[in-house]
């Protein structure tokens, strides 16, 4: 089992920045790829980044390249986001996930952990 703890939303302006972090228990966080999700009212639950186990590899959605940067610290079984330049259209529940398997993917169907999420509200 691996139990993962969102923190770190909120409601930020415009043209701001948060940092959501997701901490990891259970089995060992090295293992695993992470990735974060987010979901808006009304529509379905969508990629925005991704990191290999060791880290060395990370992927985006084109929607935050440039913008958001994920990253990991297997030492403290963290996985943290990173959001520039925050728009009224990144307003969501940020999801963190775990893929055991390893496959650096960016569908839903290829994670087998979630947190509860974290409220991000961008205001125009």
């Amino acid at each position: 089992q691996v139990q993962l703890v969102e923190s770190g939303g909120g409601l930020v302006q415009a043209g701001g920045s948060l940092r959501l972090s997701c901490a990891a228990s259970g089995r060992t966080f090295s293992i695993y790829s992470m990735a974060w999700f987010r979901q808006a009212p009304g529509k379905e639950r969508r990629f925005v980044a991704g990191i290999s186990r060791s880290g060395a590899r990370t992927y985006y959605d084109d929607s935050v390249k440039g913008r958001f940067t994920i990253s990991r610290d297997n030492a403290k079984n963290t996985v943290d986001l990173q959001m520039n330049s925050l728009k009224p259209e990144d307003t969501a529940v940020y999801y963190c996930a775990a893929d055991l398997s390893n496959r650096n993917s960016d569908m839903e169907r290829a994670y087998n952990y979630w947190g509860q999420g974290t409220q991000v509200t961008v205001s125009s």
